[in-house]
């Protein structure tokens, strides 16, 4: 594909052979600028045309990082030897020298410009999720006086959406959750006889908290995720900006339904991933540690108490609102480009899951200082 000829004269001729075309397999660059550095260094190229059979862009691409190299370092490159079309290509290539300040530079800015950056940023989505929760608040006062304007047609949509098809994803977790609770805790108990405390530990464990934590996690991922990916591909489309135009607040239209249907289908949702959750510990009870069926019911009914499954609905009423306000806050947040939707989404999946896990803690801690 290329030779290197070294007449007198202090010339370096580039023999250039075959078809430079896509998906050829081409010297690198690299092997000209063995030549070029070799002692003693050429005071011209020139170029043998010769055997190109055919070219396109990526031999123009090859000689100009031959010639630019050459420019650095004074070495003159005899173009005449190029064929015409070649020729002329190069001559518009370098026709209009770039512009200088018009190449991007990536500079790390300072330690206290970046800190100072970071500050700002963390000042301006603190503001805008203060200013959500308001208008939040007041779109529920809206709807407790009657004036909330949004469909209720689109509420059905967003309950049937977050709750009933959720159902095979919470059913599977949340057996799978009990599995492993009940095989774990198997293991420490058998050592000392006490096989038939499985009931206890899986039943308190799933109703108390984990029932309402998976839960939250997975709707944080499928339906938090969804609302930031709806509303900010409306952001992107302009349609929220039409909605305004129209007098429509978002916050009524889009924001309330979502967060009405999280709070009504979360509670649910978790008594539903309760008692699959129980399930899976029945299973392993049964059928390894050969624990009698009304023995485990009656040790699992003994011991949970009425208090256990109220904390894990409030948990999870309170997930809810968390969830849907996440993931309308990052939606509405958004910019206008396909990458953001993206960002987005990733955004609210984590914010909500950090927010469960805070709120998880900050309950558990109230309800050990009330005695719940």
């Amino acid at each position: 594909m290329i030779e290197f000829r070294r007449p007198e004269g202090g010339r370096l001729v580039i023999s250039l052979q075959g078809n430079w075309r896509e998906g050829g397999n081409y010297p690198p660059f690299a092997a000209v600028q063995n030549q070029l550095e070799q002692s003693p260094a050429p005071l011209h190229v020139a170029f043998d045309c010769s055997g190109l059979t055919g070219w396109n862009s990526v031999l123009i691409t090859f000689l100009i990082d031959i010639i630019d190299y050459a420019q650095r370092h004074g070495i003159e490159v005899e173009r005449e030897s190029l064929p015409p079309g070649i020729a002329g290509l190069l001559k518009l290539a370098y026709a209009v020298p770039e512009r200088a300040g018009a190449r991007q530079e990536e500079a790390r800015p300072p330690l206290v410009e970046r800190l100072g950056q970071a500050v700002y940023g963390l000042w301006i989505s603190t503001a805008e999720a203060l200013s959500f929760i308001g208008e939040a608040t007041m779109a529920c006062g809206r709807l407790l006086r009657g004036r909330a304007r949004f469909r209720c047609r689109e509420l059905l949509l967003i309950i049937q959406e977050c709750g009933i098809r959720a159902l095979p994803i919470v059913s599977l977790i949340s057996v799978l959750v009990g599995l492993i609770l009940a095989f774990v805790g198997s293991i420490q108990l058998s050592m000392f006889g006490a096989q038939i405390y499985i009931a206890n530990l899986v039943g308190i464990g799933i109703f108390r908290q984990m029932g309402a934590i998976m839960t939250g996690v997975i709707m944080a991922g499928r339906t938090g995720a969804a609302f930031a990916a709806q509303l900010g591909t409306m952001q992107t489309t302009e349609e929220i900006d039409a909605l305004k135009t129209l007098g429509i607040p978002p916050m009524d239209y889009l924001v309330l339904p979502r967060m009405i249907a999280l709070f009504l289908m979360m509670p649910l949702l978790c008594l539903y991933a309760d008692f699959m959750g129980v399930l899976g510990g029945f299973i392993v009870g049964v059928t390894m540690l050969d624990l009698n069926f009304l023995e485990y019911y009656h040790q699992t009914i003994g011991a949970i108490r009425l208090n256990d499954l109220w904390v894990g609905l409030f948990m999870s009423a309170v997930f809810g609102v968390l969830i849907a306000a996440i993931g309308c806050l990052r939606g509405l947040q958004c910019e206008r480009s396909a990458a953001a939707v993206g960002n987005a989404t990733t955004s609210a999946v984590v914010t909500a899951i950090v927010a469960i896990v805070i709120a998880t803690a900050t309950i558990t801690v109230l309800c050990n200082i009330l005695g719940i």
